[in-house]
Parts: C-alpha cells; sequence; structure tokens
C-alpha cells in the first residue's frame, strides 16, 4: 500500500510539471497570431502524394491540386504508389498526375517519401509539399506556403481539418481535436518562435533542408513525428501557416479510430525510446535546446495519458472500497462539463455550424477519455505493423462545405 501511495505522488508531481509547461504555452495562444505577407509566386513546389491502395479517392485530390490559385508553371503533382493492389497509379495518371515508381522495397509512407524525395532531387525544385491521398486541398494552399517560404521558412505547416465532421460524433471530435492542437500547441509556439505540430499531411519542407539533414530518413510508423524530431535536434523550426487548410477524411467507426489513434501513439511512443538520449544531448546545444526541451514534452504526451490513468484509477477504487461515490460522480460531471464546454468553444472558434456537431460537442470528452487506454496499450505494446485506414467512405455533408 505504501508503495501504491508513494507512486501515486511521482505520478502527480510529473502531471503538475506537464501540466505548468503546457499551461504556460497556453496562454500565449489569447496573443494575436503572426500573419506572413503576401508575396509574390516564386517557389517552384513538387506536390508529393505517397498512396497505398487509394483508387477511389486519389483523382479528386489530383485535380483538386490541379485548380490551385498557384501559377501552374511553378508546381507538378507527383503520386507515389506503393504496395498497391488497386488501380490507384492508373487513376492518378488520368487525372493528370506524374507517376514516381519506388526504385527500392517500402513498407511505409515514410520509405515511399525518401524514395520520391531521392528521385526529385535532380529536377530543381525549390520545396516539397506533401499530402495524402484523401486530402481536400484549399485552392491557395501553394500560394500561402510561398509566403512561409519567401519570409523564411525552409519546413512549414497548415493546418488541417475533418472532411466529414458531421457524418458522426466521431469524426466530429476528430475536428474539434486537431482544431484545439492548432489553437492551443502550434499557435502559441508560432508566436514564440518555437515549432508546430507536424501531423501528417498539409506540410512543405524545402530541396535545402533535405540536403543538409541527408534527406528523407524516417524508420517509424509515424514518419511526421520522427522528422519533426530530426528538424527539432537540428535546430530547425517548424514555422505555423493557418491559413493554407487541408481537409481529412476522419473514420465513422470506433474499431477504425482505435486502429488509427493505436498507431499514432505506438508511433510517437517509438520514437520517444528511439530518440530521447539523443534529445536530451540536444538540450544543451546552442541554437537547439529549446527546439529539443519541447519537442520531448510533445512525445511525452501519450507517457502523461498512462501516467494519469493511475490517479483515476485510484479515484475508482476510493469510491469502490470507501463509498466515495459523491467524489466520483463530482470528478467525471466536472470533467464532462468541462471538456464539452471546450468543445463548443473550440466548435466557435474555428467558425462551424452548430447544426450537426452537437453529438459531437457532447461526446468530446468520452473521445478524450477512450484515448487513456488506447495510450497504455501503446506504452506496454507499441503496435509494429501499418494497417490501412480505408478511404472515399464520407457521406454527404450538407453542414460543411470544403474547398472548391
Amino acid at each position: 500500500m505504501e508503495i501504491w501511495r508513494i507512486w501515486l505522488e511521482i505520478c502527480a508531481v510529473l502531471l503538475e510539471i506537464y501540466g505548468l509547461y503546457s499551461g504556460i504555452l497556453m496562454v500565449f495562444a489569447l496573443f494575436p497570431r503572426k500573419k506572413y505577407p503576401q508575396k509574390d509566386p516564386k517557389t517552384r513546389f513538387a506536390v508529393v502524394i505517397a498512396a497505398r491502395d487509394e483508387a477511389p479517392v486519389i483523382g479528386d485530390t489530383v485535380r483538386r491540386l490541379l485548380r490551385q490559385t498557384y501559377p501552374g508553371e511553378l508546381y507538378d503533382i507527383y503520386v507515389v504508389p506503393n504496395n498497391c493492389t488497386d488501380d490507384t497509379a492508373g487513376v492518378a495518371d488520368r487525372a493528370g498526375a506524374t507517376i514516381l515508381h519506388c526504385t527500392e522495397p517500402v513498407r511505409d509512407k515514410g520509405g515511399a517519401l525518401r524514395c520520391a524525395f531521392r528521385q526529385l532531387e535532380s529536377l530543381g525544385y525549390d520545396a516539397y509539399c506533401v499530402f495524402d491521398a484523401d486530402n481536400q486541398v484549399f485552392p491557395d494552399f501553394l500560394a500561402r506556403m510561398n509566403d512561409a517560404f519567401l519570409s523564411g521558412a525552409r519546413i512549414a505547416k497548415g493546418i488541417h481539418r475533418a472532411s466529414n465532421p458531421t457524418d458522426s460524433y466521431l469524426a466530429g471530435c476528430y475536428d474539434l481535436y486537431f482544431e484545439n492542437f492548432h489553437l492551443m500547441f502550434s499557435r502559441p509556439r508560432a508566436w514564440l518562435g518555437l515549432s508546430a505540430k507536424l501531423m501528417g499531411t498539409g506540410f512543405a519542407v524545402s530541396r535545402e533542408l533535405l540536403q543538409e539533414m541527408g534527406g528523407f530518413n524516417t524508420k517509424t510508423l509515424t514518419e511526421d513525428t520522427e522528422f519533426a524530431v530530426l528538424c527539432a535536434m537540428h535546430g530547425e523550426r517548424i514555422w505555423y501557416v493557418p491559413d493554407a487548410i487541408t481537409l481529412d477524411e476522419q473514420p465513422n467507426d470506433f474499431k477504425t479510430s482505435t486502429i488509427q489513434r493505436r498507431r499514432w501513439s505506438s508511433g510517437v511512443i517509438t520514437t520517444l525510446r528511439t530518440y530521447w538520449w539523443e534529445l536530451m544531448r540536444s538540450c544543451f546545444k546552442r541554437g537547439r535546446w529549446l527546439f529539443s526541451l519541447d519537442m520531448l514534452m510533445m512525445l511525452m504526451g501519450p507517457i502523461m495519458q498512462f501516467v494519469g490513468v493511475f490517479p483515476a484509477l485510484n479515484l475508482v477504487i476510493g469510491a469502490v472500497v470507501h463509498g466515495q461515490w459523491l467524489a466520483l460522480g463530482i470528478g467525471l460531471a466536472s470533467f464532462w462539463g468541462g471538456m464539452s464546454a471546450m468543445a463548443l468553444v473550440l466548435t466557435i472558434l474555428g467558425k462551424r455550424k452548430l447544426r450537426g456537431m452537437v453529438k459531437a460537442i457532447l461526446l468530446y470528452p468520452w473521445f478524450l477519455l477512450t484515448w487513456y487506454p488506447i495510450s497504455v496499450l501503446s506504452v506496454i505494446y507499441p503496435a509494429r505493423i501499418w494497417r490501412p485506414i480505408a478511404h472515399g467512405q464520407r457521406k454527404k455533408d450538407k453542414h460543411f462545405h470544403p474547398a472548391a
């Protein structure tokens, strides 16, 4: 019993340190966001899409990208089919993309991107934009990335939202979750000169930076998180470009969501296990220490969820053993009410229509709670196999109007 009490005290201290750090940064979300001046189009982009069995959606994505407001002579679209069993390459080719075939065996998106960047290196592009096969990209995405790159960025991240937030409460919760990250994570860090969170799609990296870093050399399931770590240790800031918007289809069923989120958590934990010592050493290097420290704290997210399970479990045990049901009920009601209120605020700040988002707002606390068992499982037994998420299942959404 004494050991349990000591462990709970350790957990409380760790959670307080992590909460204090996060809370201080979140204060800066209240500051006016920094905007980049609009520039004449000069940056030459290669738009790269790694696709595995994406025939139902890849054609529409390519056609939308061809309708960018950016000058056509300054960007080209490349699709990299990998391990496909359908006609992804044929659909993309007919839609207007150039097909890049992997010249070596690849097992994940990171390997496909690495192969693509190697083939494109000699073609003289200034930067590479990375999207997923199901993305709906706003028409001015490349123009806003051009503004950032001509203002000094060498790697930049736009924002992404759910393309189907009113399909189900689950898709709506994803949309709120992303909005929370943009407002509470990336926005304050942009104000402080720190890095935005590099989430999977809708980012651009300069050819010069890739050359300095020896290429896109990731090896985990979450290539985006790993590359962000490599940038932190390189002392490179990931710029936040909130006007560059990408829409991304989200799961409507809980099983698919669990598979996806476990992959995300497992990737973060695997990245932490792989790079924690290098990041610690980088914390003592001039020009890199702040990026590396902040990245370490970001990677601790799933670990803190794992740690947070124990105080919650202690509260439940107390309710069962000592009859402290009132304390348990008050705690749960406070959490549910607070998180639902936050979801409502995120809906309003993100300029979503309340109609169709009511279930997502009310069930957002449930969505957050389900992260805890996923994180616990990921800490104990990380996912090591990439399992594809089917796209093209989006229902007709009457309450949300994606990019034209």
